[in-house]
């Protein structure tokens, strides 16, 4: 199961209520690359895939193919306001090492 916490849902309901196109939800993927070897990609989407994990929380949905789940499996997805720049943090247990900025990890 990935968490959000209610910043981050309030931050995706907001991203998705100012979106000019319609959005189904918010794709979270793992990708090759990052200075880590892994990074996090997400983005508003208009739908969802037939294999699609999909995890709804005060409806808000949340989409993650199969692949990218086994490595976020258990991941707490918060997003915080900071003097340095505001935005989504990971975290991961499934982490083993991660880089100095927070998006990258092996």
């Amino acid at each position: 199961m990935i968490n959000l916490t209610d910043s981050a849902i309030n931050a995706v309901r907001n991203a998705i209520t100012t979106s000019d196109k319609p959005v189904d939800g918010l794709r979270i993927m793992v990708e090759a690359g990052g200075c880590a070897g892994l990074r996090y990609n997400m983005g508003l989407v208009s739908g969802s895939e037939p294999e699609d994990t999909v995890i709804e929380r005060e409806g808000v949905r949340v989409l993650v193919d199969h692949k990218s789940l086994e490595y976020l499996e258990g991941t707490t997805i918060d997003f915080v306001i900071a003097l340095e720049g505001s935005g989504f943090t990971f975290e991961n247990p499934n982490a083993k090492s991660s880089c100095g900025c927070g998006k990258s990890f092996a």
